[in-house]
């Protein structure tokens, strides 16, 4: 059996012996084709494994296919979610003669109150499929479960929800990486095995992605029976002057040498260590960002973890078109690559 995907009505017709017009009335089933014509017809399509086009024939309703991304808006921080928006951005382009539409609605991740907004403004709307990253967890849960009711589908980005009805997550693997982490961390080791997690968020009780992380560092020295020190800091404000301060108060009492910064916000501590001219600290953090970068080209951040996240944004778009218009199934779970990025290796990597 011949499989030929590209095969067409016109090359049906010329190797079935029929006209273009009979083929038609085959491949829709309608009346008029004598029995063995369409015998003869359906023949070369099982020889051939015809496929329909059926983003042709689902584009032949004119009815525009309308996505939605609700995902946090870059900040003076963190320019982290320009590389999923990215994404999002070229899945589109990529689309654009399949009426696609993709509207990206922006909130502030320190803020509750501007991610429940978006949702509102994302219920207005008259929705085929979203893109969401569940920064807050409760407000989430709440709006996948207004997914469900309304028959929107919604895949995942950068974090999961578990035991909910998404197509698809697109993102780390949390724990592994948090493993990955603890295990970077453990070369770097000294006599005391002391090391330094260091939160950077406004909203941590919703930021499961980070304990997350933080449960897979704590794993990995569990399960190499490692008697480790781990210190956990919390900061509940991102400007880079409340860092500065929260980390100048803490190493008065607790010397730590060895730190890991479970965000992309490892470049404020950096500023921090470089403004204090202190040498003999190593630091590990997340996300191939320009600050972030700069910092691991002087030597100031050791090693940073990464994750695709321009492909996140385009990948799950993908997804989304794929079950709407073609009616595949979809993977549910799709971890990306865990980069570890250094001095020496920085220049050939892309996001």
């Amino acid at each position: 059996m011949e499989k030929n995907s590209t095969l067409g009505v016109k090359e049906i017709a010329k190797l079935s012996g029929v006209s273009i017009g009979t083929v038609d009335r085959v491949l829709h089933n309608r009346p008029g084709v004598a029995a063995k014509t369409k015998e003869k017809v359906l023949a070369v399509l099982e020889n051939h494994q015809y496929e329909p086009n059926l983003i042709g024939r689902a584009l032949s309703k004119k009815k525009p296919i309308h996505f939605v991304a609700i995902i946090p808006i870059s900040s003076p921080e963190s320019a982290y979610w320009d590389a999923p928006k990215k994404g999002i951005i070229q899945a589109l382009n990529e689309l654009k003669n399949y009426e696609v539409k993709i509207e990206v609605l922006l909130f502030d991740q320190n803020n509750r109150l501007s991610f429940e907004e978006q949702v509102e403004v994302f219920k207005s709307l008259e929705v085929d499929g979203l893109i969401l990253a569940p920064t807050f967890l409760k407000e989430s849960l709440a709006l996948s479960e207004y997914c469900d009711e309304k028959g929107i589908l919604y895949a995942y980005v950068n974090s999961d929800l578990p035991d909910t009805n998404n197509i698809a997550y697109f993102g780390a693997d949390l724990f592994q990486t948090g493993y990955l982490a603890g295990r970077l961390l453990h070369n770097y080791r000294n006599s005391n095995c002391e090391f330094l997690i260091i939160h950077i968020s406004k909203e941590m009780e919703n930021d499961h992605h980070l304990i997350r992380k933080e449960e897979g560092v704590r794993t990995y020295f569990r399960d190499k029976n490692l008697d480790a020190d781990l210190k956990v800091l919390h900061i509940n404000d991102t400007g880079i002057d409340h860092i500065a301060k929260i980390l100048s108060d803490f190493l008065k009492t607790n010397p730590v040498k060895h730190w890991l910064v479970t965000n992309s916000r490892v470049s404020s501590v950096a500023k921090f260590i470089q403004n204090n001219k202190i040498n003999d600290v190593k630091l590990i953090g997340f996300d191939f960002l320009p600050e972030n970068v700069s910092y691991l080209k002087s030597g100031i951040i050791d090693f940073l973890i990464c994750h695709k996240p321009i492909e996140q944004g385009f990948n799950a778009v993908m997804a989304l078109f794929q079950k709407k218009v073609l009616h595949k199934s979809i993977e549910k779970i799709n971890f990306m690559p865990i980069d570890v990025i250094c001095k020496e290796n920085y220049m050939y990597y892309e996001n």
